[in-house]
């Protein structure tokens, strides 16, 4: 199944290996009718290479990035602010 992606998508890859993350990178340039190869940026080390991606990527729009970093700010939140309220001297419970 071909993948296709427009420039200022994201190309997310899941690690196979266990104990590493995904990584992301913008998409910078795309082939004819949006399909690959793939011009990207790769965030965790700022490189561009030419990807044609594999079954392990998929690509999501810049709406869906900025939707998942703020689902996982809130989770976040919510886990040190339990932590918070669990330690001596916290916000007391009522």
């Amino acid at each position: 199944m071909a993948v296709h992606a427009n420039v200022g998508d994201w190309l997310i890859v899941k690690s196979r290996a266990s104990g590493h993350s995904e990584r992301r990178a913008v998409i910078l340039g795309v082939g004819t009718d949006g399909l690959a190869p793939f011009t990207v940026k790769w965030v965790d080390d700022g490189r561009q290479a030419l990807m044609f991606p594999g079954p392990d990527a998929h690509i999501v729009t810049p709406a869906q990035v900025t939707a998942r970093n703020d689902a996982e700010a809130k989770r976040i939140a919510a886990v040190q602010a339990e932590i918070t309220t669990d330690q001596p001297g916290g916000p007391a419970t009522g």
